[in-house]
C-alpha cells in the first residue's frame, strides 16, 4: 500500500430465497444474514460500492444431483425464472452497483466467476472504481462466501470476511474454512 486512503466495497455473497430457511438448500440462520446486512446497509456505511452475487443456474451438469454430496453436489437450487433464484426479501437493500450472477452452465461458487448484466468481471467492476479492498459477507461460509474470499485475496485486494454475517451450509467445517482464508492473508472479523 502506498499509504493512500482505501477504497472498500462490500460483496454481499448469494443472499438467495433458495439459501434462506424455506428455500430448497435452506442455511440455518440465513435469513438472520439477509437481515443483518440490510441492518448494516441502512446505516452510513464505510463502502464506496455494494455490489451482491447470485447463483443464476439454468443447466449446472452435475452440480445438480437427486442424490446430493453437499460438498460437490447439490439439490436443485436457484433456477433461472424461479422465485428461488431472487434476493432474500429480508435483504431489503437492493441500491447495488452490480449484481453478479454466475454458474449458469456449471458449477460457480466465486462470486469472481459472474458477470454483471453488461457482461463484466467483478474484479474488474471494482478495479474500475478504484476499489482496493473489499468486505465479503453472505451465504455460505464453508462454500461461496469461501471462495469469493480466496479469489478477491488472489485477485490483489485486501479482504475481510464479516463472520457474523455469513452462515455455513456445514458450521462444523467452519473453523477449517477460517484457518484457509488466513493462510491466503484474507482477514476475518
Amino acid at each position: 500500500m502506498t499509504g493512500d486512503p482505501t477504497t472498500r466495497a462490500l460483496i454481499v455473497v448469494d443472499v438467495q430465497r433458495d439459501f434462506c430457511e424455506g428455500g430448497s438448500l435452506a442455511v440455518a440462520g440465513g435469513a438472520a444474514v439477509a437481515a443483518g446486512i440490510s441492518d448494516l446497509l441502512t446505516t452510513e456505511h464505510p463502502y464506496a460500492v455494494v455490489v451482491a452475487t447470485r447463483d443464476h443456474h439454468v443447466d449446472p451438469g452435475a452440480h445438480f444431483s437427486a442424490e446430493p454430496d453437499f460438498v460437490d453436489s447439490w439439490p436443485r437450487h436457484c433456477e433461472v425464472g424461479t422465485p428461488g433464484v431472487e434476493l432474500h426479501d429480508a435483504l431489503t437493500f437492493r441500491d447495488f452497483a452490480a449484481v453478479f450472477d454466475k454458474g449458469e452452465y456449471a458449477a460457480a461458487y466465486s462470486g469472481f466467476e459472474g458477470l454483471s448484466p453488461d457482461g463484466a468481471g467483478l474484479a474488474a467492476f471494482l478495479r474500475e472504481r478504484g476499489v482496493d479492498a473489499v468486505d465479503v459477507c453472505g451465504i455460505a461460509t464453508d462454500h461461496c462466501v469461501r471462495a469469493t474470499a480466496l479469489d478477491a485475496a488472489a485477485a490483489g485486494f485486501a479482504t475481510t470476511v464479516l463472520l457474523d454475517l455469513t452462515a455455513a451450509v456445514a458450521p462444523d467445517r467452519v473453523a477449517t474454512t477460517l484457518t484457509e482464508l488466513s493462510a491466503a492473508g484474507v482477514a476475518v472479523r
